[in-house]
């Protein structure tokens, strides 16, 4: 008895992970704005807050994976080195 012969298609595939870490950004010059308000107390800069928790992310460690998620890509293509 033969085999008969088997098909399948290649769908493309979409894998997102979501990743979370916990930063502790010092409270230091370099992320106060530059000048008092006007009832003389120093306030955070959020921009420059932000700036230097992205980088201590980027430079640090202890990433958790929060999420998983798989989906069909929106694009559709032939997989590559495949001829058509």
């Amino acid at each position: 008895m033969t085999t008969p012969p088997s098909y399948s298609i290649s769908m493309r595939l979409r894998r997102t992970v979501l990743e979370e870490a916990y930063v502790s950004v010092p409270v230091t010059a370099e992320v106060m704005l530059p000048e008092p308000d006007e009832d003389g107390r120093y306030r955070l800069d959020v921009e420059k807050l932000w700036a230097e928790a992205v980088r201590m992310g980027i430079e640090g460690g202890g990433w958790q994976v929060e999420s998983t998620e798989v989906v069909p890509h929106p694009i559709q293509q032939a997989p590559p080195g495949v001829q058509l």
